[in-house]
């Protein structure tokens, strides 16, 4: 009875604190001005409520503070933004104050020389160095070659087997980008390359807790070996001249009025790969996913790649004129982006105290730019839950205000043509050689990122 009476003091005693933190953080963050909202816990917010509830926690505190509230998310005071509206003036007025926002574990494993991260006249000439690599001419002649090489290679074996099409699509998504990017074949350090990657990938949405066994420990840890082995391959780009990927292009110093130090290198080949390998990887996945599941859209794009193949020999590469010939495709990319929601939205951060929808938002706080319901709007997206890529063969759709599947602004990912061009390859090979059937079972989930848990696993066989 004693031990009982214990434990129920103990008991109270921890609930009396819990609601004492709980009430000073909340009294904290209680200024004049603020958005409604709660604050959560001191240090952590509301982060893990964030992380495991996803879209229904963000849809609670719209139901019960409206379109536009403060938490606190991922180690930051943060204003969440659910008006299009409101989104859009955010995301076009960079130079009012409204810079990049990302979390600190972010910014510490993807660099802060990143192009996520900086703005400004920085911003301007990176985002300019790495437009440069992804040119009509570079694209006819370098790129669409190396990804077409790669892609046959990477389908060639998939006849008469059961595979996880998740692994083989992040697979193919980190492959050919360092393919791209660097020249790097399989071998003993892509093999290093992928399982350091892999670590840095989970590190980037985590608590900046530095603990040893923490994804942001394991994850800056693995930044590190990274960043050390981008500097020896630079090292060896210095003494040959026989190279001609990205890398070499970046480094060509003669040649690019967009001169960028080691360091940058570096930083934006990590955050190419990083936004490549996520958007391209789980765009494919989903992809086969909704195809899969939708046979008349199958047959509409499988029409589309079978008529580029007549007359080809089976050697024969994608051009560029077939490539953009690919109408349907593309509108299946961005209806598959839509509909999965591949990317929730983007962070922004306040420079100084400024007024937004009629607040007072202090300096250095974090405003999420929430795109996902937006996907979801009936009156911009008619039947929005039905996979209908038709939607987008009106080009008008692209042009919207509303229109934020690949970033807004002057932040537009710079890269979104060359994710587009390896998705459509991956298509192209793969639809007109197989079809495919899912074994079963295998489960999604959409938050905090588009994927399979215990992988979507396929059978495969011949199309002819």
């Amino acid at each position: 009875m004693a031990a009982f009476i214990v434990l129920l003091c103990f008991g109270c005693l921890a609930l009396c604190i819990s609601s004492a933190l709980l009430r000073w953080n909340e009294l904290k963050y209680r200024k004049k001005g603020l958005p409604p909202g709660t604050m959560g816990w001191p240090i952590f917010g509301e982060t893990t409520e964030f992380l495991k509830q996803g879209p229904s926690f963000i849809k609670n505190q719209r139901t019960r503070y409206g379109n536009f509230f403060k938490s606190h998310l991922l180690g930051c005071p943060t204003i969440v933004s659910m008006d299009p509206d409101i989104n859009r003036y955010i995301l076009m007025n960079e130079a009012k104050g409204l810079v990049p926002g990302y979390p600190q574990s972010m910014l510490d494993i993807l660099g802060k020389c990143n192009i996520a991260a900086v703005h400004g006249s920085t911003h301007k000439y990176m985002r300019g160095a790495l437009l440069s690599l992804i040119t009509p001419a570079k694209l006819r002649h370098q790129v669409l070659p190396k990804i077409d090489q790669f892609m046959r290679s990477h389908l060639s074996d998939w006849n008469q087997k059961i595979i996880n099409i998740q692994d083989k699509t992040k697979e193919m998504a980190l492959m050919s980008s360092l393919k791209q990017i660097a020249g790097l074949e399989c071998g003993p350090m892509c093999e290093e390359f992928k399982q350091e990657f892999f670590k840095l990938v989970l590190g980037t949405l985590s608590l900046p807790i530095d603990l040893p066994g923490t994804s942001y420990k394991n994850g800056f840890k693995a930044r590190k070996n990274i960043v050390d082995m981008l500097r020896r391959l630079i090292e060896q780009r210095r003494s040959s001249t026989e190279e001609d990927d990205m890398l070499s292009q970046l480094m060509k110093a003669e040649e690019n009025r967009h001169r960028l130090t080691d360091d940058e290198i570096i930083d934006q080949i990590i955050t190419i790969l990083y936004s490549g390998y996520e958007t391209v990887s789980t765009t494919s996945m989903m992809a086969i996913k909704y195809l899969h599941d939708n046979p008349h859209v199958l047959h509409e794009l499988r029409k589309e790649h079978t008529a580029i193949r007549q007359g080809k020999n089976l050697e024969d590469p994608i051009t560029l004129e077939e490539f953009k010939s690919m109408r349907f495709t593309r509108a299946v990319i961005f209806e598959t982006s839509r509909l999965a929601t591949i990317v929730n939205g983007v962070l922004r951060k306040t420079t100084r105290d400024m007024e937004i929808n009629g607040f007072v938002i202090p300096e250095g706080w974090r405003i999420y730019v929430y795109t996902r319901e937006i996907n979801y709007d009936p009156t911009l997206y008619p039947d929005p839950m039905r996979f209908n890529p038709w939607r987008w063969l009106d080009k008008s759709l692209e042009s919207q205000n509303y229109f934020l599947l690949f970033g807004g602004g002057t932040r537009q990912c710079p890269g979104k043509e060359l994710g587009i061009a390896e998705i459509s390859t991956f298509l192209h090979y793969f639809v007109t050689r197989y079809r495919w059937e899912e074994v079963g079972g295998d489960k999604l989930m959409k938050f905090p990122r588009v994927e399979a848990p215990n992988g979507l696993h396929i059978r495969v066989s011949s199309y002819s």
